[in-house]
């Protein structure tokens, strides 16, 4: 073994992981199992169903929650929501769960992160199954929760898998869509809701009008993205057993129509899906974990007008199993994405490589064997080394033994995100503003809400004058929406998306331009209305002064200092704004 170095500044944690990471490193295998190290010990024996990640104390280091309780088909003792905090970034886990939740139990199957009330800070939405009310967990910006529920979400019972939120109406704020499995659990019929949010956090059931009614049977997963590329964001929804799984697609006002018949193949026994763009063509993509028919992978082609064409035989082998998660992430730095499947007791997760067409091959030698009944797969930066690390979460049967795998062979990130598209306002925009923008981001790493990142930013000049910068709120999976202000007397507005990923590499789209006619209120001094201030104003303001010009207007807009009438002092304020 190489000698390690000591350093003052770095605890006992580091040093261990120093040590074990010289170890493994030696073997060459690139994900290995640091789950005693990294991970709280006694392993609590959770049956965890989903895992969410996101830095909920705003420390720049990514936390992890773990969404908890079984059985499968009959509800058993309520669990443990499980908070775990990345406290230095070095990825070793604390279990703060009872400070930062108030020790909350339940059956979740789902948890997803969004800013409910827009304050910067990430919120919770949790899936129960067995007919129980979903909850809402409201961060005080530290990373502590509150359970508003009764405050912010309709009261209604669900047997849920999982709730998305996503802006489905354009209007800045994050509404929910959550699937149904009726008044048992999850392997029943019912109806999938979506709750909309007032702009305060506060939601009510809008189903009856937005969403195509009737019952869904045995939903197990809903992942949402803009599949037909036309800036708003539509909804794909898993279904087990004999159940087609559905796509929806919202209309831009956030009403949703059923377009799964001729876009989406013949499926069944869908326990996840994910996005990702497989081959670069700047389309997305489709994986459904064990939807195919012999309970193998179903990997749909997209064709960016929210249909999509199976292209299954592009899985290498393409093996039956019982696998209910995926992940695209690109692990060698090359600039594609590859896969990782979530296997129920296989001899190790399974992990393909893209040859670039978005064609994979297994590579069966590159993450630790572990066989264990994993449920769910999260990828992510977890030490802050530049590398994507692997997070899985066990339930139905073993020891209900979660899992980290660091990445301690692989390239670190060194490519930015890829602005995908960003919509294009023209010369037709609404004068007075504001001018929304919206942009689809993707990354190296792929999940519900899309990449880790830390910060999208909207950039924009008027007439050829400074370049200004407001940051961007994200919209849903991959979706991030901005607002230019309003310009008083209008121009050319120039804009372009700038986007940082978690490891602060910056990816930059193209600039686009629009002209706004006409606005909002003149600038002070701009007494006809010209979108200027000049000499000519000045005219006006001594003809206003001495009786010889009475337009309403000019003898409104002379009054420059507010006092309710045109005069002397007025004079003083033009002198003012003449001044370079």
């Amino acid at each position: 073994m190489a000698a390690l170095v000591r350093t003052k500044t770095v605890g006992s944690v580091v040093f261990l992981l120093a040590t074990l990471t010289v170890a493994v490193s030696a073997s060459g295998q690139q994900f290995q199992d640091f789950t005693g190290v990294l991970f709280p010990s006694p392993n609590p024996s959770d049956y965890t169903n989903y895992i969410e990640a996101g830095d909920l104390n705003g420390d720049g280091h990514l936390d992890l929650v773990f969404a908890n309780g079984g059985n499968f088909s009959s509800a058993g003792a309520p669990q443990l929501l499980r908070v775990y905090i990345n406290t230095t970034g070095n990825g070793k886990f604390l279990d703060e769960t009872v400070a930062r939740t108030g020790g909350l139990t339940g059956n979740y199957r789902g948890v997803a992160f969004g800013d409910v009330e827009r304050d910067g800070d990430l919120d919770m939405i949790l899936s129960s199954d067995f007919n129980r009310q979903p909850r809402m967990l409201i961060n005080d910006g530290n990373g502590f929760f509150s359970d508003e529920t009764a405050a912010r979400l309709p009261v209604i019972t669900l047997s849920s898998t999982r709730a998305q939120f996503l802006d489905i109406d354009n209007d800045g704020d994050l509404d929910i869509y959550i699937n149904n499995g009726g008044t048992t659990n999850r392997f029943g019929c019912g109806q999938n809701r979506i709750f909309v949010n007032n702009g305060d956090g506060v939601f009510a059931d809008e189903t009856n009008t937005r969403h195509p009614l009737g019952n869904v049977c045995q939903p197990m997963d809903v992942i949402c993205y803009d599949f037909d590329r036309d800036f708003d964001l539509d909804i794909c929804t898993g279904n087990r057993s004999t159940n087609q799984s559905k796509l929806y697609r919202n209309d831009g006002d956030g009403f949703f129509d059923d377009i799964t018949a001729g876009n989406m193949p013949a499926n069944s026994n869908t326990y996840s899906f994910d996005f990702g763009d497989i081959d670069g063509d700047g389309l997305i993509d489709l994986l459904g974990a064990n939807a195919g028919p012999s309970n193998n992978e179903l990997l749909l082609r997209g064709t960016g007008t929210g249909s999509f064409l199976n292209v299954s035989g592009q899985i290498m082998p393409n093996t039956t199993g019982d696998d209910n998660d995926s992940k695209f992430f690109d692990l060698d730095n090359d600039g594609d994405l590859d896969l990782i499947i979530a296997s129920l007791f296989q001899t190790r997760e399974k992990i393909y490589i893209n040859d670039g067409n978005g064609n994979f091959t297994i590579d069966n030698t590159i993450i630790t064997s572990n066989s264990d009944a994993t449920l769910d797969v999260m990828v992510l930066d977890v030490n802050n080394d530049g590398r994507p690390d692997i997070v899985t979460g066990q339930g139905e049967s073993g020891n209900f033994q979660n899992r980290i795998y660091l990445n301690v062979t692989g390239p670190p990130d060194t490519i930015p995100p890829s602005i995908v598209q960003t919509e294009m306002l023209s010369d037709t925009a609404d004068p007075v503003g504001p001018y929304v923008v919206r942009t689809v981001v993707t990354d190296g790493i792929t999940s519900d809400r899309g990449f880790f990142d830390k910060g999208v930013f909207l950039n924009y000049s008027v007439n050829a004058g400074p370049t200004q910068q407001v940051e961007m709120f994200w919209s849903g999976n991959s979706m991030w929406r901005g607002e230019i202000p309003g310009q008083p007397c209008g121009g050319t507005i120039e804009y372009f998306v700038t986007a940082n990923d978690w490891v602060n590499n910056t990816g930059t789209g193209s600039t686009e331009s629009f002209t706004v006619t006409g606005g909002g209120t003149p600038p002070p001094g701009d007494i006809n209305e010209d979108c200027g201030v000049d000499l000519v104003d000045v005219d006006i303001l001594v003809q206003v002064l001495i009786g010889a010009d009475t337009d309403p207007t000019h003898v409104a807009n002379s009054d420059l200092d507010g006092s309710g009438t045109a005069d002397g002092l007025d004079i003083q304020v033009m002198i003012v704004l003449q001044v370079p």
